[in-house]
């Protein structure tokens, strides 16, 4: 059983290192080219690769992908900039894909 008083944690499936709390999920609702992932306002242990223009399924942003700082596996990405207003909210937040990513004390 999961100790209460630790915080809920995701980590990297290849090295388990500590990526994004469990709090900080906005959305479980999004779409990876590999199936589901969730939006986190933060994340950690990154490292960000560089920015590019991206077509996505609601349009053209300006992403970085992210890497697991401790191995290097690509875990998602970030959003840099959305050019369509009602996309603006996520500037700033982090992509994690379900399948590279564990849940740790839940």
């Amino acid at each position: 059983m999961a100790d209460v008083s630790a915080p809920r944690i995701y980590s990297c499936c290849n090295c388990r290192n500590h990526v994004a709390r469990h709090e900080d999920i906005i959305s479980k609702n999004f779409q990876a080219s590999h199936g589901r992932a969730f939006l986190f306002s933060h994340a950690m242990n990154i490292v960000e690769g560089p920015k590019e223009n991206r077509n996505l399924i609601t349009g053209l942003h300006v992403v970085a992908d992210i890497y697991c700082k401790n191995c290097g596996m690509a875990l998602g990405w970030k959003y840099d900039k959305a050019y369509e207003e009602a996309q603006k909210y996520k500037e700033g937040k982090f992509v994690l894909e379900k399948f590279k990513i564990m849940k740790e004390n839940f």
